[in-house]
């Protein structure tokens, strides 16, 4: 059956909900300018997964209309009750490169305990790439929350402010060899003679998928 706009639309506004996600999901293969339009009512259903899908293809579509997106996804990332939400929405930002809207990521930040979408946000920002997540980064590495301090680690790699060899070495003894791992990722891109010496020493780490790591860095 050929997929069109109007066949996609039918199965938007289905009241039964695998047909919804079928449209969601079949919007993939309409063009950009027309599935945006229609995704746009599905960020606010009334199902929550139909909103997470909806917002999670957002970082694909929204490009045809940057700012009418940004306030999607901050409607969502404000208002809405479901923090998977809040988190695809966090991700999406970032996916559209929306620098503009780093402080509404840090606001939601520091006003939302939920650590899902702490981590959500640590991890778009490297992505965003905005430097002023420095010191938000600098504060989720103090977490006591595993996730979220690996999650910082591989933002900051991926920020690229040198600022953050000094905050990273010290992990090189963290009893978590994941952190040990993403440590080995963030200095690779960092660089830097600290990073270097770091990775020397991760070279030789009891887990081998560090060394490795730390070897492939080195390289």
């Amino acid at each position: 059956m050929t997929i069109t706009p109007e066949s996609v639309k039918i199965l938007l506004h289905s009241e039964n909900f695998g047909d919804r996600i079928k449209g969601i999901n079949e919007l993939r293969q309409l063009e950009k300018k027309i599935a945006y339009e229609l995704i746009r009512p599905m960020v606010n259903d009334t199902n929550v997964r139909i909103r997470y899908a909806a917002v999670s293809q957002l970082d694909t579509l929204g490009g045809v209309n940057l700012e009418d997106c940004k306030q999607l996804l901050l409607d969502r990332l404000y208002n809405d009750p479901e923090a998977d939400v809040k988190a695809a929405a966090a991700d999406a930002i970032a996916g559209l490169k929306l620098t503009e809207a780093y402080p509404d990521l840090e606001k939601a930040y520091h006003e939302n305990p939920d650590w899902l979408i702490q981590f959500s946000i640590v991890a778009a920002l490297g992505e965003l790439g905005d430097t002023r997540a420095f010191d938000l980064l600098k504060h989720a590495l103090e977490s006591d929350n595993s996730l979220l301090k690996t999650a910082s680690i591989s933002a900051l790699g991926e920020l690229g402010d040198i600022r953050a060899i000094s905050l990273l070495v010290p992990f090189v003894d963290d009893d978590d060899w994941q952190i040990r791992h993403r440590l080995a990722q963030a200095l690779g891109r960092l660089g830097g003679e600290e990073a270097q010496a770091t990775l020397q020493k991760l070279v030789n780490d009891k887990s081998d998928a560090v060394a490795e790591e730390a070897k492939s860095s080195l390289l």
